[in-house]
């Protein structure tokens, strides 16, 4: 199982993720786009370095946002994983 960072190394972490919040135990961030097409051609990039990390983000889409939410389940909480698919999503455009 993978390993829970501790509250000191997911501030620091998320220090270094420009729009990407803490809620509880999970890691999110909104995005905005033009359109509905534009925030599905967005989700649509998200497929390949998520299924690459073996790693899957919860999705929220209404109209024009894109709300995702990392975590890992199986931990409970914050691991590793979380803020590699962040940084990786943080340089989708």
């Amino acid at each position: 199982m993978t390993q829970l960072l501790t509250e000191e190394e997911i501030q620091e972490k998320v220090s270094h993720l420009p729009n990407w919040t803490l809620q509880a135990s999970t890691l999110q961030c909104t995005r905005q786009f033009k359109d509905f097409i534009e925030a599905i051609e967005f989700v649509n990039k998200l497929v390949e370095p998520a299924e690459s990390a073996q790693h899957h983000p919860d999705i929220e889409i209404s109209y024009n946002k894109v709300k995702i939410s990392l975590t890992t389940h199986d931990a409970g909480g914050l691991t590793q994983k979380d803020f590699d698919l962040a940084k990786l999503i943080s340089e989708i455009n």
